[in-house]
């Protein structure tokens, strides 16, 4: 997702330093997800958090490296009980012991762990690990105590929206039955008593996606539109996201837990995908996250419940090459794993947190808007790019004229420079179609021109 100016949507400032409670505006996070092979040292990521103004990070483990680089950052932290570990923290409290005392204890203060995730959409989980989520949760919590964290840490642990049973109207959002008692009631009542929120993980793009034809996409991606009014109880939504989060409340409410507060763990847009992933593209994943943004840091809380703030982390920070599924699953990153942004994100200078935030909004560079070019990934091998180059400029067609010796793109002699030039003529020759720009990982899309010398990349065959 090609230049992200993530310094400008994200520069909010210190929060509550009570975890889960926030200033007035919301809260906005980001998702530290590491299923790829090409990511940055922690250290650096770290690094890229802080300049972009990211004070809140959600990882999905306990990683070493990770936490020893979040140190002394001012960086708050949530941290995840894999799936994988809730069968043993359920038989046993003596295991959750060692595992918050070498995972947790260990590391803070230095490092601001504000938050456990214990499992992450459990009730999805293949391994069938359900049964086991709320002994996990509570022996978790136990060890909290034990070792006097449990006033600075909460818990919770993130459900997917399947975990209901009906989502439209928002107001008749319910559990599935079969969760309700073995599971969802004895979850919010822990929560409910440790003052923890519910976690909740919710993507808009999915109901688009499957429901194209009956869902504005304007609706999906907080654009200006007509709105639905909930036909039970009256109240005009203007987001599908706020329609999913009020389902959301709707549910717990009607479990008798009216009062158990929610923070969205999980949401974003990707910005490619396949042929039949309606509406994917770096076009709509810049709306969608600006959109999120701006809505986020009005402070205004969602028909259902308007006085409570909208807390989010965006999923994700980077694209992960390595995860498994559409390709949308590789593409919600907002930076590629060389660091550069993935699509730009136009806001208006109004979009500053309402919470007395000092610091100077960082103005936004104009976008090239509908344009995007296909360039290399230095950070690959040469032996890849040399592969992806060949076939380029041989049976893929490129024109490959510019890039030889004397022509006006041969400058500068690099590899990289060569290669990248090849794969957008390539890739513009193709209509910028979905996969003409992968080069089995040796290239990705930008939104903005590429530099490389004086040689001017073309947007169109």
């Amino acid at each position: 997702m090609a230049v992200f100016v993530l310094s400008l949507v994200l520069l909010l400032s210190s929060f509550s330093a009570i975890p889960f409670t926030y200033a007035d505006s919301g809260m906005i996070g980001v998702n530290y997800g590491r299923i790829a092979d090409n990511l940055p040292a922690p250290e650096k990521v770290v690094e890229l958090l802080k300049t972009q103004g990211i004070n809140r990070v959600k990882l999905y483990d306990t990683e070493k490296t990770v936490l020893t680089a979040l140190a002394n950052s001012g960086i708050k932290v949530v941290v995840s009980l894999p799936n994988e570990n809730l069968a043993s923290a359920a038989a046993d409290q003596s295991y959750t012991d060692t595992w918050v005392q070498e995972n947790i204890k260990k590391y803070i203060p230095a490092t601001d762990i504000e938050a456990i995730a214990v499992g992450n959409e459990v009730f999805v989980d293949p391994r069938n690990t359900t049964t086991y989520l709320v002994p996990a949760m509570k022996n978790v919590q136990s060890s909290l105590v034990k070792f006097n964290l449990d006033k600075s840490i909460k818990i919770s642990s993130p459900i997917a929206l399947s975990a209901l049973a009906s989502s439209y109207p928002p107001s008749a959002g319910s559990f599935k039955p079969e969760l309700i008692e073995p599971v969802i009631k004895p979850m919010l009542d822990l929560l409910r008593k440790t003052s923890s929120h519910l976690m909740v993980n919710a993507y808009p793009f999915f109901a688009y996606a499957a429901n194209a034809d009956k869902i504005s996409l304007d609706y999906a991606l907080f654009k200006d539109n007509a709105g639905n009014v909930d036909s039970g109880n009256g109240l005009k939504y203007n987001s599908l996201l706020d329609a999913q989060i009020d389902a959301v409340f709707a549910a717990m409410s009607a479990v008798g837990f009216n009062d158990v507060k929610v923070v969205v763990t999980e949401t974003g847009w990707p910005s490619a995908g396949d042929e039949n992933e309606i509406g994917a593209g770096s076009a709509n994943a810049a709306a969608y996250n600006g959109g999120l943004v701006k809505r986020v840091l009005t402070g205004n809380g969602t028909p259902l419940k308007p006085k409570e703030p909208l807390n989010v982390y965006l999923f994700a920070l980077f694209n992960e090459n390595q995860k498994t599924g559409p390709t949308s699953e590789r593409n919600y990153g907002l930076f590629y794993p060389n660091e550069n942004k993935v699509y730009d994100v136009s806001l208006s200078g109004k979009s500053t947190p309402v919470n007395d935030n000092k610091e100077k909004v960082v103005p936004v560079k104009p976008s090239h808007v509908g344009q995007t070019w296909c360039v290399a990934n230095g950070k690959t091998t040469k032996e890849k790019l040399q592969e992806g180059l060949d076939y380029a400029c041989g049976e893929g067609g490129a024109d490959c004229r510019p890039i030889q010796p004397g022509a006006t793109c041969y400058n500068p002699e690099s590899l990289e420079a060569h290669a990248s030039y090849a794969f957008n003529s390539y890739y513009q020759k193709n209509a910028r179609g979905v996969g003409t720009c992968d080069f089995g990982g040796a290239a990705y899309v930008v939104s903005q021109p590429p530099k490389y010398g004086k040689c001017e990349f073309p947007t169109e065959h």
